[in-house]
């Protein structure tokens, strides 16, 4: 996706307003949780979709990786706490890395949106599992152990991929229309030269 996806809103006003509306919908969706047949969909929130975005919209990687970090920081009053400051780091850390992840998607194909879900959703789950399995005595530190704090893991990580996928394309289809229609407005409200 390219920084100038929402380039008629480039003015400071804009990109705040982008912000804003970024952190919102992480927070909300994060603490929204959907149900499928009476059963929580564990993990589909819209964390990766906003991480994504973010990289692809502001030119700065400090401001873009604000956006995730600030979601997480705001929903984390409302949810139980990481137990350590070394596994609250570890889920940060794996929360905001899309965001330089978007800035490898190059001009913002579909396919490189949605590998970039994909690939957003089996590092958090690797990079997290991994953690608790190191930093906590739930499993042996085996290679036993490992395995099973991978397997106990598997039905919180069943429906992140799917909520991954799906809040990217609703997240950038919004910005792309929103950028389209914004830029629409701008032509016909400029005035002519001759």
């Amino acid at each position: 996706m390219s920084k100038t996806l929402l380039s008629p809103m480039n003015s400071r006003v804009g990109m705040a307003a982008v912000w804003f509306v970024l952190v919102a919908v992480a927070v909300i969706g994060r603490l929204w949780q959907p149900t499928w047949q009476g059963q929580p969909l564990w993990n589909a929130t819209p964390l990766a979709g906003v991480a994504l975005a973010a990289g692809a919209v502001f030119g700065r990687t400090l401001l873009a990786a604000s956006v995730p970090v600030a979601a997480l920081a705001i929903s984390n009053a409302a949810l139980p706490s990481y137990g350590s400051w070394a596994m609250a780091a570890v889920v940060f850390a794996a929360t905001a890395w899309p965001v330089l992840l978007a800035q490898f998607m190059g001009s913002g194909r579909w396919m490189a949106v949605l590998g970039g879900a994909l690939a957003s959703s089996l590092v958090f789950f690797l990079t997290t599992n991994f953690a608790c399995w190191a930093l906590t005595d739930m499993y042996p530190h085996t290679a036993a152990g490992l395995g099973q704090c991978f397997a106990a893991a598997l039905p919180f990580y069943r429906w992140m991929p799917v909520g991954d996928l799906a809040w990217t394309a609703v997240i950038f289809g919004a910005m792309k229309a929103v950028s389209a229609r914004w830029s629409a407005a701008c032509r016909l409200t400029a005035p002519e030269t001759t």
